[in-house]
């Protein structure tokens, strides 16, 4: 079984935005997604608070998830340590499409080690970053629960007038959103990043250590 999981956060990237790049890998890469989870629960809460989630991956062992970034688990790095221990006891396997790479029972320990410091790393990127939505993020649409049908209906070569009227919306209004998504670009795999061989590697290198500090004497 495979699940997109979606999880919105203020300080990244709109729950439009995951289904966008999530629907784009699996039409690069031929993968049907079976059950969609999006998690609206407060990005405050710790997992230990947030029961749906952990219910749900107890009651899909051995399942594939699409997780479009490391945040989408949690933003809070006890809470991601303690994420990967339950999807890994489960046996899921976890598509991190941004990273383009997959952890399983048996990926290396230093890969899950990389994940969760590139998270730190981005954290402490956000912190420094003025407050607010960052430049050129997206708000939330009303149209984002379409997107999959969207991308389908655009790979069938289907017009924005046909996609209106299968979707009872304005053309104009979907003609927007599909321009401002670059849906088209999408569901013709131009904006799919080729998964590099590499992939593991870059994330294990990219591990920040600590300076040493000379102490004056």
């Amino acid at each position: 079984m495979t699940i997109a999981y979606i999880r919105p956060d203020k300080q990244f990237d709109t729950a439009g935005e995951q289904l966008k790049n999530i629907n784009a890998y699996t039409l690069a890469n031929g993968i049907t997604v079976d059950d969609e989870f999006i998690d609206y629960t407060s990005q405050n809460k710790p997992l230990s608070q947030r029961p749906d989630v952990t219910n749900y991956f107890h009651s899909h062992e051995g399942a594939t998830l699409l997780v479009y970034d490391i945040w989408v688990l949690s933003t809070n790095i006890q809470d991601l340590v303690q994420m990967f221990r339950c999807l890994l006891k489960h046996e899921i396997k976890v598509h991190f499409i941004k990273k383009s790479v997959i952890i399983t029972r048996e990926s290396s320990g230093m890969l899950a080690l990389g994940l969760i410091d590139k998270l730190r790393q981005e954290l402490e990127e956000e912190s420094q970053k003025f407050i607010g939505r960052p430049k050129g993020s997206q708000s939330n649409s009303k149209f984002d629960q379409y997107v999959g049908e969207i991308l389908q209906y655009l790979h069938e070569k289907k017009n924005v007038s046909e996609i209106a009227r299968l979707l009872g919306v304005s053309r104009s209004s979907i003609k927007d959103y599909i321009d401002s998504r670059e849906l088209k670009q999408v569901a013709f795999k131009s904006l799919v990043q080729k998964t590099s061989k590499d992939a593991e590697d870059d994330v294990i290198n990219s591990i920040a250590c600590p300076k040493p500090t000379t102490e004056k004497k």
